[in-house]
């Protein structure tokens, strides 16, 4: 029998991007894929939840962005203070933030057609860096985005950001075939540990 698994995320604009873009990715694998908005609970029942997803038999992914803190394991220590008996090897820290998620993943082509820089790379990326490149056509940042995630390309972000890469590279997410069977994250071989619990979780 397949698992579920709850993909616990920031806010609102994680919502979105894991929606269009990673849920798809996941759903194949279990039974159901469901995202949580974990930010806006409090601190005790977010650990109570996951220590029931666990008791369930069931899988859950703890996104969280890096924001101020020097490191990875900085900030993973703040969240094992926030959240009681979390398993290092169920977080993702995404740098810096999940607007530089958004932006890794913009094709050249429509970047020039927006008006937008061609970046090398979004790792320094933050969200105020995002919303002073909005171009002037969108009514909000949150137009921008959807514009965005239509024109998604994993490949693309695999190479402009580094924690992105991290993360499709760690659980193996290869794009379906009908975007771009030429990927090389199409052949990627399984994890024999096991896709969702891989890793060292001190880094």
């Amino acid at each position: 029998m397949k698992k579920r698994l709850f993909l616990l995320v920031e806010g609102e604009d994680d919502i979105r991007f894991f929606g269009r873009i990673i849920k798809p990715l996941l759903t194949p694998v279990f039974s159901s894929v469901e995202l949580i908005p974990y930010a806006s609970i409090k601190r005790v029942k977010v650990s109570l939840f996951l220590k029931s997803v666990r008791k369930m038999g069931n899988e859950y992914l703890l996104f969280a962005d890096i924001d101020k803190e020097r490191n990875v394991r900085d900030k993973k220590q703040i969240l094992y203070y926030w959240f009681n008996g979390i398993d290092g090897r169920d977080i993702i820290i995404v740098i810096h933030e999940i607007e530089s998620w958004y932006y890794a993943g913009i094709p050249d082509d429509v970047a020039i057609k927006l008006g937008l820089p061609v970046l090398a790379t979004t790792n320094n990326l933050t969200k105020e860096d995002f919303n002073r490149l909005i171009p002037p056509r969108f009514d909000s940042r949150i137009d921008f985005m959807f514009e965005i995630l239509k024109y998604f390309s994993l490949e693309t972000a695999v190479r402009r950001n580094q924690s992105f890469r991290f993360f499709i590279e760690r659980y193996h997410l290869a794009p379906p075939a009908s975007r771009d069977p030429a990927t090389p994250y199409g052949n990627l071989p399984p994890d024999p540990s096991g896709p969702y619990r891989t890793g060292d979780p001190s880094k």
